[in-house]
């Protein structure tokens, strides 16, 4: 199954979304867009979308004069002791519309200690989560986010997780070659989604981007039983397109 190309995790450098904020943040009365646009030095074509993402986000809002002012999500994720709390309730909900939007189960995942962690996830009755028959921590060479973590290791840090867990078939599909596994991560193009076509579970098929946030290494993932496989491209594709704001409460 081949995915086009597609930047991954639209508005590439999160910069870009500090700008703004950081120049709404300077007007505490409003700020209109043109003046975002000169102070930020973002041009009309960039800085719209942006805005649009933000508002939906509720990192920035309008006033009545269709000005920009800082907005409820940004106030919550600076308050002090209570602020791992705010981000993950404000996850915890921009995961549930990633899962309305793409007809998926979501995962947000980590690489945390030389461990694959799956720190968040959202599902529901017409989206269940995989079975994870087999511990995620052991399963990073078959799992659509396991491998999308490794790609985002050095060979180094793949072969202590490798010496750590060893690589086990789970199914027919299951890549049990080292040699083989370290050549698809190293072709993996980081524009597609990374894609576990029934390697992990018969009757699953899954696909993850990478979250590129600071140092830390993290991805975003769906998971479909096979009677829905049909929709796998375009619910990853879409899965890209909305990884922004998740790299965005991650950073902030």
């Amino acid at each position: 199954m081949a995915l086009k190309p597609e930047p991954t995790a639209p508005f590439h450098s999160v910069r870009y979304v500090l700008r703004v904020l950081e120049t709404v943040s300077r007007h505490s009365g409003g700020v209109t867009d043109a003046q975002i646009g000169r102070e930020s030095g973002l041009p009309a074509a960039h800085l719209s979308p942006l805005l649009e993402m933000l508002l939906r986000e509720g990192y920035v809002e309008q006033i009545s004069d269709g000005a920009y002012v800082i907005g409820d999500s940004l106030v919550l994720l600076g308050s002090g002791a209570s602020r791992q709390q705010a981000l993950e309730i404000k996850l915890q909900d921009t995961l549930a519309e990633i899962r309305d939007s793409v007809g998926a189960a979501v995962y947000l995942s980590r690489y945390v200690d030389g461990e694959v962690r799956i720190t968040q996830y959202a599902d529901g009755p017409r989206t269940p989560k995989v079975n994870e028959y087999v511990d995620f921590r052991f399963a990073a060479h078959a799992s659509a986010l396991g491998k999308c973590l490794l790609t985002q290791l050095d060979p180094n840090g793949r072969r202590d997780h490798l010496a750590r867990h060893k690589i086990t078939r789970f199914t027919s599909r299951t890549i049990t070659s080292e040699k083989l596994l370290f050549s698809k991560l190293d072709s993996q193009p980081p524009t597609v989604p990374v894609l576990d076509l029934q390697e992990y579970a018969v009757g699953t098929v899954c696909a993850a981007v990478p979250l590129t946030a600071g140092a830390a290494v993290g991805c975003l993932a769906l998971s479909l039983p096979i009677e829905h496989a049909h929709r796998l491209r375009a619910a990853a594709e879409k899965l890209n397109r909305r990884a922004a704001p998740v790299v965005l409460s991650l950073v902030l």
